[in-house]
């Protein structure tokens, strides 16, 4: 396992605050499913396709390994919105998996390509990792599974940048802030009914409202964070109103205790922003003091 590595940032100002190792290529783990909803997400906002459409789990989702809560089989029919919340909550692989075939074999047909749907998918993947700066990340599969043939790497402050951008989405913030969520899918004729448990266990403290957690044994421990606080109001000299979105990204990569150690960082990092704000947000180097991240696509 790499040496530890975190990047802490504000993400609307996009005022770094906190980095250690930040630029070190490690595997990430599930926190890759980032990546992955946030493509079936904006394809899906393209295509105009309801997020209630059913997915059928490949084949390939039986080979995995890892986290599969909900027991989903081969020939499983589940819809985009439910496997979004087993993957995003309960970090679930076959979940990952399924709508990266769905949506891969999709966009091919769209194409006219043919070929392995979920490599298609994972190319768009590292589209999205390409058009947000994330220069060092290289996304490997849908899921984060670390295999002898798939290993995916990226950078704390890599993910940081996707986590800026995730959050933009208001679909994807609803999603990671569930403590939990009541899903089902269809075996054959029968609805199968199953709770969600969301498996960040910062949720609802210190201002946290997402992200994601992860873990192989070749990533560690590893955890995204987003706190946000109420918006700042300032009255300025012409009777209008400012205001000032404050949220603050937390990535921990490699860790041995991701949510201790995230709880020390979102505490020391809102201290470093509000001294940075106080002293009226000085800069004096923005390449390494300020990250800008384009809006969703």
């Amino acid at each position: 396992m790499a040496a530890e590595s975190f990047f802490v940032m504000e993400a609307h100002s996009g005022r770094v605050l906190v980095a250690q190792n930040a630029t070190a290529k490690v595997p990430v783990a599930s926190l890759t499913k980032i990546a992955t909803a946030i493509v079936v997400m904006d394809w899906a906002q393209v295509t105009g396709t309801d997020l209630g459409t059913l997915a059928i789990v490949p084949h390939s989702g039986a080979e995995l390994g890892g986290a599969n809560p909900m027991g989903l089989m081969p020939g499983d029919r589940i819809p985009l919105r439910n496997a979004l919340y087993s993957a995003l909550m309960g970090s679930d692989n076959v979940a990952a998996q399924t709508m990266a075939h769905y949506v891969g074999f999709a966009m091919q047909r769209q194409r006219g390509q043919t070929g392995d749907p979920v490599k298609e998918f994972v190319e768009e993947m590292n589209v999205l990792a390409n058009a947000l700066g994330m220069s060092r990340t290289k996304f490997a599969n849908p899921s984060g599974v670390d295999t002898a043939r798939e290993r995916g790497v990226s950078t704390a402050a890599d993910m940081a940048r996707l986590c800026v951008y995730a959050m933009k989405h208001p679909g994807f913030a609803f999603f990671v802030k569930q403590k939990s969520r009541r899903v089902s899918f269809y075996r054959g004729a029968q609805e199968l009914a199953f709770t969600v448990v969301n498996t960040n266990h910062l949720l609802g403290q210190m201002e946290i409202n997402g992200i994601k957690t992860g873990y192989t044994q070749l990533a560690g421990q590893c955890l995204a964070t987003s706190s946000e606080r109420k918006p700042v109001v300032q009255k300025l000299a012409d009777g209008r109103s400012r205001m000032t979105e404050q949220r603050l990204i937390c990535v921990v990569l490699g860790s041995a205790d991701r949510f201790a150690r995230t709880r020390g960082l979102v505490t020391d990092g809102w201290g470093r922003y509000d001294q940075w704000r106080g002293a009226g947000s000085p800069v004096q180097d923005a390449a390494k003091e300020m990250i800008v991240v384009p809006a969703p696509r």
